[in-house]
């Protein structure tokens, strides 16, 4: 499939005897939203890392962007957008400062910073609040913003590690507000998460249980599947 962004066979990551990822399968296709669920200590920062090229498998093979994670880490890392769980912002730095570091970091030029820094304050809102430090914005807005600078250089593919961990229910609606925008305009998200809720927001989804892959499909057809209304009992029925 030439549309593929992510492609991942038999994956594995052990440490010392034991094996954190087991042998792990899928694909994910370009403009999807591709959830990667389980419970804390299932696996799937592990997995994620390996992706993102901050660790080496142990086995196995995936490609993203149609580049080998054992060989072309650095290429890869400087192709893909990564917003970890603790939000990569720096709280001494303003709004803006945060905006035109992380656009340095990615190589972009003076001229496209400032263009970049203009537009993500524009769209988030934030021109009042541009020369705020991050440290007083409430956490719906810092949560927005790392999603932003993970994207300013326009990567094919955005990778979130938890992005909406310890917020409430409607800066979480909030959020995946902004993923789907960022997904309509061909952007392939894939996003790891422990709240069931948001499996129901993902166009198709794997479930991590003990480091394997214990379910994978679409929402529905995983409901259907296990024959449940909700995600929640679709995990439960996985994890008995």
């Amino acid at each position: 499939m030439s549309e593929l962004v992510i492609d991942v066979n038999n994956l594995t990551k052990k440490f010392n005897d034991f094996t954190a990822v087991d042998s792990i399968s899928f694909y994910v296709k370009k403009g999807e939203i591709f959830g990667f669920l389980g419970a804390n200590g299932a696996g799937k920062t592990t997995a994620m890392r390996m992706l993102t090229g901050l660790s080496k498998p142990t086995s196995g093979q995936a490609l993203v962007l149609g580049l080998d994670v054992n060989s072309s880490a650095d290429r890869i890392k400087k192709g893909i957008g990564y917003m970890s769980q603790k939000f990569s912002l720096y709280n001494d730095l303003t709004v803006k400062e945060n905006i035109r570091f992380y656009g340095g970091i990615y190589g972009l030029s003076r001229a496209q910073i400032k263009s970049k820094t203009e537009e993500i304050l524009e769209e988030l809102s934030l021109k009042d609040v541009a020369k705020k430090l991050v440290s007083e914005l409430p956490l719906g807005w810092k949560q927005r913003l790392s999603f932003a600078v993970a994207m300013v250089h326009d990567p094919a593919v955005v990778f979130l590690d938890e992005p909406t961990g310890g917020v409430d229910p409607h800066v979480r609606r909030q959020f995946w507000e902004t993923i789907y925008e960022q997904a309509s305009r061909g952007k392939t998200i894939f996003v790891t998460t422990h709240y069931m809720d948001e499996a129901e927001y993902c166009d198709r989804l794997s479930i991590m249980v003990d480091g394997k892959i214990g379910a994978m499909g679409t929402p529905g057809e995983l409901k259907e599947h296990y024959s449940t209304d909700t995600m929640d009992d679709v995990f439960l029925k996985l994890v008995r």
